[in-house]
């Protein structure tokens, strides 16, 4: 294909900010589609509309065309609207429509779960072939015919298997294609096999092309097995999804066997929002010329955190999700032998309970050294960048992960497992050529994360120059989504060119 094409771009999510938001997948909902739309390409998004969603405040309008459509799940009959406005940039605005259905969006404030309960929706099955099917109503009512259909997790997982099978034979969609994103592989989308009829897959092709896993319905292999590419948010986790078992989640050989056509693209970052010279929400603002404003941030931290300020004693940073895959059972492991050491360590987190537990009982225990919030909040978060000396990433296994970017864009030297994402955005600092921003450690071990630590917390305490080098290092990184968007054009082109 030419290569000035502008590309017409369909993409699809089950969220984006600043409408609703669980995660990471919010941000890149809405960073990428705005970053493709100022290169000149069109883009056009499709995501549910939640009762949390205020529709007054984002001017969501009706659609003529697009009201009281109809479409079958199962042997129930869905009437859905598709509503549009605009998700507003500072520099585009890209179009989007809200998949608008009371009984299986409208009704409910949360995305996924009850939030009483913190059990997944019995019918999240259903909800999402309507996701699903939406989109090709929205294409033929339209007649706006993307050149990709760009897909995000396994809630858009039966998106590519419509476009294989119902609509192979019409016109409009012959040179329709797919791209299939992993977000978070451990999330599969799975149902009963019953499932299947509701979706409308036929016993044929769920035969013919192996679509049962587990003797269940499986949202996100269905997802893999029919996108015509595949990517992931790093490309060191492309490779380790395609190589390694343990990162597959079941779903191994299915990847193994597509590797030619999985590609790994990094997440870009927010530079409006993440960056330490304009960033409203820590105590001085500050950039790699005046590192020394710095400290009033790791002050600030201390005295939030209920520690006296001590310049020389550095204060080691966490926020993150408290869960094993993030590296939470080496934390604990190490815990004790953490504590020995000189440094205060400081923690932003929800999650498993078991280490709520752990935790609580920490800070009674080690409350010279240890403090934490276990909960959320977004302007601790932006302190805790700027304030810490250190940032501690130890995880199992990091799609991409967006913290230890936040971190080097602070000065903030992140020591982090050498995988994922990880491995993608983070060097280790070499002692003998003075490369590198951060430090990594390879095994998933504790033993191995305490040394990397000690390794680190030796140069801040010994060699200052040293240190303020792999800080400046750090801030010099260019993680916007302006060249992630680019790959992601390059990556289209390689797919309609294919």
């Amino acid at each position: 294909m030419p290569p000035s094409k502008k590309l017409k771009i369909l993409f699809v999510t089950s969220e984006v900010v600043p409408f609703i938001k669980t995660g990471g997948l919010a941000d890149v909902s809405s960073a990428l589609p705005q970053k493709l739309q100022e290169l000149g390409h069109q883009v056009r998004i499709v995501v549910p509309k939640y009762g949390a969603i205020d529709e007054r405040k984002y001017k969501i309008h009706e659609v003529v065309r697009l009201k009281d459509l109809s479409t079958t799940i199962g042997k129930k009959e869905a009437v859905f609207s598709l509503r549009s406005s605009f998700l507003v940039g500072t520099k585009t605005r890209v179009q989007i429509y809200f998949l608008d259905n009371q009984e299986y969006f409208g009704n409910r404030h949360s995305l996924y779960a009850d939030p009483l309960t913190g059990e997944d929706f019995k019918d999240n099955d259903e909800r999402f072939i309507l996701l699903a099917r939406s989109v090709f109503e929205l294409v033929v009512k339209l007649g706006w015919v993307p050149d990709i259909i760009h897909c995000n997790d396994w809630q858009c997982g039966l998106i590519p298997a419509y476009l294989q099978n119902e609509y192979k034979d019409q016109p409009l969609f012959q040179s329709v294609k797919t791209l299939f994103t992993i977000h978070n592989l451990s999330y599969q989308g799975e149902f009963p096999k019953s499932s299947f009829a509701k979706a409308g897959l036929s016993e044929e092709v769920i035969k013919k092309d192996k679509l049962v896993h587990k003797n269940k319905m499986n949202f996100m292999k269905i997802g893999l097995q029919y996108a015509d590419y595949i990517n992931t948010v790093s490309e060191t986790y492309a490779k380790e999804i395609c190589k390694e078992d343990e990162f597959g989640f079941g779903l191994q050989d299915i990847l193994k066997k597509r590797k030619n056509t999985i590609y790994g693209i990094v997440n870009g970052i927010d530079s409006l929002i993440w960056n330490p010279e304009k960033d409203k929400k820590i105590a001085k603002r500050y950039s790699a010329k005046n590192l020394e404003d710095k400290s009033a941030n790791k002050k600030a931290l201390a005295e939030n955190f209920g520690f006296e300020f001590k310049p020389d004693t550095p204060i080691i940073g966490m926020i993150s999700r408290l869960d094993d895959n993030k590296g939470f059972d080496l934390l604990q492991k190490a815990f004790k032998d953490l504590m020995k050491l000189n440094m205060h360590l400081v923690l932003l987190g929800t999650g498993n309970r078991k280490y709520h537990k752990f935790f609580e009982e920490a800070l009674v225990k080690y409350k010279d050294k240890f403090s934490c919030y276990l909960g959320f909040d977004d302007e601790l978060a932006h302190l805790i960048e700027a304030g810490s000396d250190l940032f501690l990433m130890p995880s199992k296994y990091e799609p991409c992960g967006l913290n230890q970017m936040y971190s080097l864009m602070y000065g903030t030297v992140p020591v982090v497992r050498e995988t994922g994402g990880l491995a993608d955005t983070v060097v280790r600092y070499n002692e003998k050529t003075g490369e590198g921003n951060g430090f990594l450690f390879k095994k998933y071990d504790a033993e191995e994360m305490i040394k990397e630590i000690k390794r680190a917390l030796q140069i801040f305490s010994e060699d200052k120059k040293t240190w303020t080098k792999i800080m400046r290092t750090g801030m010099k990184s260019n993680f916007t989504w302006l060249n992630s968007s680019k790959n992601y054009v390059e990556l289209y082109k390689t797919i309609l060119s294919s």
